[in-house]
């Protein structure tokens, strides 16, 4: 069944490492903040931002040896979280020649993949398209 590309204010452009700096922490602070502001987003994550939403990442991060009692959300639970609280106002997607270059290919749920010609049509449904990471 093909993927229906949403209409959206804003297109978020992930590509790169996202353990190599502030990167995601940027893509989802500016995601909430456009949400909470009412404009509607779809990120489409590129290279490895695409293991963010892998379904083995589970629901928390392991244990922290500093804070033992306290539980960290993975991110894919932080993803599932965000999409499960703006429906239809944010949509993330994850480049299949990417995942599958990467072995990333159990995107949780909420995440569909889309090959790389298609990116042009998300950017096409998207007001402002922003790149965030490398190229």
């Amino acid at each position: 069944m093909p993927t229906r590309v949403p209409q959206t204010d804003v297109l978020l452009t992930v590509m790169g490492a996202p353990h190599e700096s502030d990167l995601i922490t940027s893509v989802l602070r500016l995601s909430q903040a456009l949400l909470e502001s009412g404009a509607t987003v779809q990120v489409w994550a590129c290279g490895y931002a695409t293991m963010l939403t892998q379904q083995g990442l589970g629901d928390s991060k392991p244990r922290n040896l500093a804070a033992w009692s306290t539980a960290y959300p993975s991110m894919a639970a932080v993803v599932q979280d965000m999409l499960a609280a703006f429906p239809g106002r944010l949509h993330w997607f994850a480049c299949r020649f990417c995942s599958d270059d990467r072995g990333a290919v159990a995107h949780i749920e909420q995440v569909p993949t889309r090959a790389p010609a298609k990116f042009a049509e998300h950017v096409a449904a998207a007001g402002k398209t922003l790149y965030l990471g490398v190229m």
